[in-house]
This record gives structure tokens, sequence and C-alpha cells, in this order.
């Protein structure tokens, strides 16, 4: 079994405590998101536990406890998004100077093939073109060059709930966003792709797209997988067929060529609060979560 913690919120960040009260009580429950009253306990034990993904904008304050996830013999890596976006976008994630900091040193404790970067989602904006995303690309991976194996894109998909946040905000609703993935922007975004390649490739990265329907192999770009079977078979020391041992995710899209696994996290619950962010429905739908969580529950929301 695969856990993730997690596509619904930021539990490195946030949840770091209530996380390892749940690896040292060897459970947790898992609430289905759709069906409330739908719970069900979910085995944390080490020898239940194929690998544990992380997924993180600032996974500082867990790295304190990952000597005693080692001792207790857990596998895991990181899918760390490092991304430089005005606080418009991102109103509450620190400077990318101080995470890619961060970056640096959780990659030399534990190897840069398991420190994922993640530029996600690009926004392609009148306030973020092209070339402002190039820019940040190259600065990045400059940083990076040495403490990771692979760079992960996404484009953003402007969801009801985003769409809204965008319409309702005067300040958001001044600022253009363009589709860069229309098949009318097919040969720019081909360019910019092949930008991103040869970016990437300069420092000793493999690029990749998670989850998208546009086809980017000629440019450089193959398809990649966040929860990666090939990936945790070599966490696992053993040379394990992906499709065989770790089924693709059933509940996932269908661009999507994660395997599959249990999620920890609860929507609406990450105070990032980023406003093109899938997993929030809006601050005071957060606020309300927050105050029904405890670090002593099993439930991350009770």
């Amino acid at each position: 079994m695969i856990i993730s913690a997690s596509r619904r919120t930021d539990v490195p960040r946030f949840f770091t405590e209530w996380f390892m009260r749940r690896i040292k009580e060897g459970f947790f429950y898992s609430r289905n998101p759709f069906n409330p009253s739908d719970v069900r306990k979910i085995s944390l034990l080490p020898e239940d536990v194929d690998a544990i993904v992380f997924w993180s904008k600032d996974p500082a304050p867990i790295m304190k406890h990952l000597d005693e996830l080692d001792s207790l013999g857990y596998r895991y890596y990181f899918q760390f998004t490092l991304n430089d976006y005005p606080r418009v976008f991102e109103p509450n994630v620190p400077p990318v100077k101080e995470r890619t900091e961060t970056f640096r040193r959780l990659a030399d404790k534990l190897g840069p093939s398991r420190v994922i970067w993640r530029y996600d989602p690009v926004i392609v904006s009148t306030l973020t073109p092209l070339a402002y995303h190039a820019d940040c690309l190259a600065s990045i991976a400059r940083d990076l060059g040495g403490f990771t194996e692979r760079l992960v894109i996404s484009f953003l998909d402007v969801y009801g709930k985003v769409r809204k946040r965008l319409n309702t905000s005067t300040e958001l609703s001044r600022i253009g966003i363009e589709d860069v993935t229309h098949p009318d922007r097919r040969e720019t975004l081909l360019d910019f792709a092949r930008d991103i390649a040869q970016i990437a490739a300069t420092y000793g990265m493999d690029a990749r797209t998670c989850a998208e329907p546009v086809d980017l192999t000629e440019a450089g770009i193959r398809p990649g997988a966040c929860v990666d079977g090939e990936l945790i078979s070599r966490l696992l020391g053993k040379p394990v067929h992906a499709g065989r041992r770790f089924p693709k995710d059933p509940v996932q899209r269908r661009e999507c060529l994660c395997v599959q696994s249990r999620d920890m996290g609860a929507y609406n619950t990450c105070s990032h609060a980023c406003v093109y962010c899938y997993a929030n429905y809006s601050p005071v739908s957060i606020r309300r979560n927050l105050a029904r969580h405890s670090p002593d529950s099993p439930c991350m929301i009770e």
C-alpha cells in the first residue's frame, strides 16, 4: 500500500504533528470527501506501507522527523512544488529563496532522486506571461542543479471553484488568463516546452508532465507519474513491474499515470490558500475545517 500525504492539503507544512502521531499509533481514519459517512481505518504500520509520497510547497517542519521515519523503516520521497508567483496568486507561501534552501537541505539528506521538483501549475497570464515562466524556471533550475533529477510541470486547470475565485476578486479579475494548451496555441506551447526541456537537461533533470491531456513528447517532455511505481520499486530495492505490483489509480483523471494510493489528507484545509488550488473552496471553508482539526484525532478533520 502507498500512502499519499497529500494531494488534498500540505501535510508536511501544516499537519506534521498530526502525521507523526498517526505514525506512532500506526493508523489513520480516511473519510471519503464525497460521502462523509464513509470512514475507513487505514494501517500505517511499516510492514503495511510500501512507501509514502509527500506533497508540499514548504516541508521544512517535517524535516526534523525524517530520522525517526528512517529508523522505523519507512520509505518515502517528496513532490516539492517550487515556483515564484506574485502574492496575488499565492498569498501565504514563503519566498522562493527560502523554499529553495529547504529543497537543497532536503535533497542533501535524502538524495536528488527522492526530491522531485514540481513547477506546478504554469499560469500563463498578463501578469505571468510565458517569458516570465522561462526566466523563473531557468533561475530556479540553476539553484537546484545537482539537487534533483526530475522536473514536473502542469498547466492551470480552471475548475469551477477556481474560476469563481478569479472572477470575484477585483484584483484577480483584472488579470487575463490564457489557455496556452488550446489547439490554436500548439506551436507556441511546443516552443515553450522545448525551452523547458532544454533548461531541465542543462541542469541534469528529466522533464515530465503531470496528468496533462496535451502531448509534449515531440518537445522532449514525456508524461510522468507522481505516485511513481517505478521509483517506489527502486526505493524498495526490487525491480518490480509497476503495472503488476502497483496498479494504476482508478480514481484519478484519465491522463494521470499515478499508481494506486491512499490519501491521508482532507480538502479545504491548506492555509497556503493559493487562488488556483482545486483542493480549497474558500477561506471560510478552510477556517471552518481547521477549527475541527485536532492533532490527537485519527481523522484529520473531526
